[in-house]
């Protein structure tokens, strides 16, 4: 054991316990660090050594490998801090607040708490699984809102400075739909800073109860599923999910694996579902949308 780490840590642990698509093999160790602290030693720790490892939220994008994983995986999910600092436009003098997130803090606990609070700007990801780290790697965007519409900095561990602790200042042109800084690189996102207002305790809470709703009528929690499978494209002129009902693929199926009779962009888990089955699938929705309009699906979720 480490000087000075505290959290859990477990060998040969099923990953199906930490993905919402409830799949996935043992991972070889996995760690859980208690404090955002402990989670740069263990990401300094295993790079001295050479160890891989790969860092997970609440694998609520992730589909892992039925083989499991031979590595080190790091959950942020105990990093679950949140507070909020008062800060003042010195343009019009207008106070607005900074709310602090820890990456393992989910984004419905996020909007939830502030709802409480009587503060405004997360509502439209009430009832989101994914964490603060992930929903800003991926750049979630929920009821035409995206986390960059909403993120003013970000801490996070540098892999290519020996996992000390840096900080990202939002930049406009680092964003786009579902894209962000953090993808295609090693860095470890620690917490993260959104920009939000006073608003009425009622409606913002109405709001959010409006998303939550919404998510249950259209399925989201009704099987293990890592939500939208597919990125929507601007250019194809009509929603994914329109696009593969369209092509009449609601409700086919794939060993355990469905694309949801009622949503032809969520793939469920009907409860056996293996990586294999969300894989195979995903790739003949892909070829059977391309066969029949000549466009090209781009899945969003993330094989591991």
């Amino acid at each position: 054991m480490l000087p000075g780490f505290t959290g859990t840590v477990k060998y040969d642990e099923p990953m199906n316990l930490h993905t919402t698509f409830k799949i996935g093999g043992p991972a070889a160790v996995f760690i859980e660090p208690d404090t955002a602290e402990c989670l740069q030693l263990v990401c300094q720790t295993l790079d001295k050594e050479d160890a891989p490892f790969f860092v997970i939220g609440a694998g609520s994008n992730l589909v892992v490998s039925d083989d499991g994983l031979d590595c080190f995986v790091v959950s942020t999910q105990k990093i679950s801090f949140i507070s909020e600092e008062t800060v003042t436009d010195t343009e019009n003098m207008e106070a607005s607040f900074l709310l602090h997130c820890g990456a393992g803090l989910s984004m419905d606990d996020a909007a939830k708490w502030c709802a409480d609070k009587g503060l405004s700007g997360l509502e439209a990801f009430a009832g989101l699984p994914g964490t603060a780290g992930g929903a800003l790697f991926m750049n979630a965007r929920c009821y035409g809102v995206s986390v960059s519409d909403v993120l003013v900095s970000a801490a996070y561990l540098d892999s290519a400075d020996g996992y000390r602790l840096k900080k990202y200042c939002f930049a406009d042109g680092d964003w786009d739909y579902k894209k962000s800084p953090f993808q295609d690189s090693s860095k470890v996102i620690v917490s993260a800073d959104f920009r939000v207002r006073e608003g009425n305790p009622g409606e913002i809470a109405a709001e959010c109860e409006e998303h939550i709703a919404d998510r249950d009528k259209k399925g989201h929690f009704s099987h293990p599923s890592a939500g939208s499978v597919f990125k929507n494209n601007r250019a194809f002129g009509k929603p994914s999910g329109q696009i593969i009902d369209e092509a009449g693929l609601r409700g086919v199926q794939i060993g355990g694996a469905q694309i949801a009779p009622w949503h032809g962009n969520f793939i469920i888990n009907t409860g056996s579902a293996s990586a294999e089955d969300v894989r195979q699938l995903v790739d003949y929705v892909i070829s059977v949308v391309k066969a029949k309009t000549g466009f090209v699906l781009e899945s969003e979720i993330i094989f591991v």
